[in-house]
């Protein structure tokens, strides 16, 4: 026997929703809601909750939270007895623009027997499969319309990136300036430097190349109430620890500002997942050579795994020192004897344990060898180098990479196969490592490292700097120290068994 259930509730739960809402008005989304609800008095329905989600795509894939909440809600409503629920939206594009999320809500609504509800005209029972054909039908429209104006967009940006031009808001660094035509509208921009963000971002490449730490430079930042670039900027989410006004630094956002190719005016394009640079339109903020060498330090770092702002010991690992046995890099280890007095800070072989030497009398020494070299008025021309190395071991690196290039496309067309190719990329792949850590190491030295080093004060300004900072003299001094073994064991520092050889061109070609 069937039996018909009494619908004695229908209860609405309305979404509203706007694309883009970047100053967070919110005038778009208040609109919508107001006229849902009036929308739902005059149907004589009950309205269950309401959801808003402003400056929220619905077709890129973004999160949507509250659009989550209200299936769920309504869903969960559903299942009360004598019960009609309607998901009410301003318009299907509103709650929906990507056919699958579309697919799978039509799916969970049939299954709940809810309805479907467009201020804008329409209403649908999710229990009938023409309802749900018509429904996937009208939807379609909007998601072809979606898909159709992100191509076009994507176009315009691609065409914006050939032309350098900027996408989007102006760069820290820059200020844009308006161009308009004689009628007074709007006709063009272009950005141009803001001296002072400009002025920042020169600091904190140069303090970066002279060997502060990440830490080091936000605090002080932070401290100096130098507004960051996110300052004043409406966010939907702020970093754990920023202020409500986004003024402050964090070590990400100085390492994005220093490191980004922006900075040597270069123009990066995204399109699936594959980046294209292009000539920028806007003035370089550094020079070619700092963001060359910025770049590898960094570079260096992630290898190693070195944290320099943590830096304690000023010779472990790295090319600085190394030991005369083996060639191998030196760490420090705690050595000595516990029974006859405390153990203390030594520098050891770090493969084989080959030599060691007391730390602090090696730092020693090796401070007053820099001192004395940094005392000659004269030691920025002697530390200088010519580019031509350098240039001529980055030909190289692209030369080997233009081989793997090619080694790809003989794969794809079928003229080698992938047993080749492998074979082909690990071989190439280590040469152009190779050649690389040739290119840093043949890099002109980056005086600002000895800025307020070199002259008769040398010595009194070196006992100012701290591990960090004394390493990254030492690096760009291109000094080397080589420690032997000792000839014979006894008390005091065998000076004789450090060697110290400074690195010029000839040395590492």
């Amino acid at each position: 026997m069937n039996t018909l259930t009494l619908v004695i509730r229908t209860i609405a739960f309305l979404y509203a929703r706007i694309s883009e809402d970047p100053r967070d008005r919110r005038r778009g989304v208040n609109r919508q809601m107001s006229d849902l609800r009036t929308f739902s008095q005059e149907n004589g329905w009950e309205i269950g909750g309401e959801y808003i989600e402003n400056d929220v795509s619905a077709h890129s894939g973004e999160e949507r939270p509250e659009y989550d909440r209200l299936m769920a809600d309504a869903i969960e409503a559903a299942r009360q007895p004598g019960v009609r629920v309607i998901v009410a939206g301003y318009h299907p594009s509103r709650v929906w623009r990507r056919r699958v999320e579309r697919a799978q809500a039509i799916e969970d609504l049939r299954q709940a027997k809810c309805w479907v509800a467009f201020e804008s005209g329409g209403l649908f029972n999710m229990a009938k499969a023409s309802d749900r054909s018509q429904l996937a039908n009208l939807g379609e429209s909007d998601t072809a319309e979606s898909e159709v104006k992100s191509e076009r967009v994507q176009r315009a940006a691609r065409e914006r990136a050939e032309e350098g031009r900027a996408n989007g808001a102006v760069a820290y660094g820059w200020r844009r300036q308006y161009e308009y035509d004689d009628r007074g509208k709007v006709a063009g921009f272009h950005d141009e430097e803001d001296p002072v963000q400009a002025a920042v971002v020169r600091d904190i490449v140069k303090r970066l190349l002279a060997g502060e730490s990440l830490l080091g430079i936000t605090a002080d930042l932070n401290e100096r109430g130098v507004p960051s670039p996110g300052a004043g900027q409406n966010r939907k989410r702020r970093t754990l620890g920023q202020a409500p006004d986004g003024s402050r630094w964090n070590k990400t956002s100085v390492k994005k500002i220093a490191l980004r190719p922006a900075n040597i005016a270069i123009r990066v394009h995204t399109c699936d997942g594959q980046q294209t640079e292009y000539p920028a339109a806007w003035p370089a903020l550094v020079t070619p050579d700092q963001h060359a060498r910025l770049r590898a330090l960094f570079a260096d770092r992630a290898g190693s795994g070195e944290k320099p702002g943590a830096r304690k010991h000023l010779l472990s690992w790295g090319e600085i020192a190394t030991c005369g046995v083996c060639r191998g890099h030196v760490r420090s280890a705690k050595r000595g004897n516990a029974q006859r007095g405390s153990k203390a800070d030594t520098y050891v072989c770090a493969d084989n344990g080959c030599v060691g030497r007391n730390e602090d009398a090696l730092d020693e020494f090796v401070g007053k060898v820099a001192v004395s070299a940094l005392s000659n008025p004269s030691a920025a021309d002697v530390f200088q180098q010519d580019e031509t190395a350098a240039l001529a071991a980055m030909e190289r690196v692209n030369a080997l990479r233009a081989r793997q290039d090619v080694a790809a496309d003989d794969y794809a067309d079928g003229a080698i196969t992938r047993a080749q190719l492998v074979r082909i990329t690990q071989r190439l792949g280590a040469q152009i490592k190779e050649a690389e850590a040739e290119a840093r190491s043949l890099q002109p030295v980056d005086l600002s490292a000895l800025d307020g080093l070199i002259g008769p004060q040398a010595g009194v300004k070196w006992e100012t700097l701290d591990v960090p900072r004394k390493r990254r003299a030492l690096e760009a001094m291109r000094m080397r120290v080589v420690i032997h073994p000792t000839v014979k064991r006894g008390p005091g520092f065998d000076k004789s068994t450090i060697e110290i050889k400074w690195i010029t061109q000839a040395d590492e070609s």
